[in-house]
């Protein structure tokens, strides 16, 4: 049992992570990142996500969704 009192929002997210939240390829995050789209930070040579930033990017309105729709 992890004594550290920890939530999901603690941990960063892989690009696999974003993938399945977005139901999309792990591919399409990698892109959408390195182009700006999706907020990321860079750890060594790995992306890695904010969960509190791609809900929040998905709930502006739905943005990412159409961008989704229409790629």
């Amino acid at each position: 049992m992890n004594e550290k009192n920890t939530t999901e929002t603690d941990e960063l997210w892989t690009a696999e992570d974003v993938a399945r939240f977005l139901k999309t390829s792990r591919s399409w995050v990698y892109h959408r990142a390195q182009a700006g789209l999706l907020p990321c930070v860079k750890i060594g040579g790995l992306l890695r996500f904010d969960p509190i930033a791609i809900r929040a990017l998905v709930a502006e309105d739905g943005q990412l969704r159409r961008k989704i729709v229409a790629v």
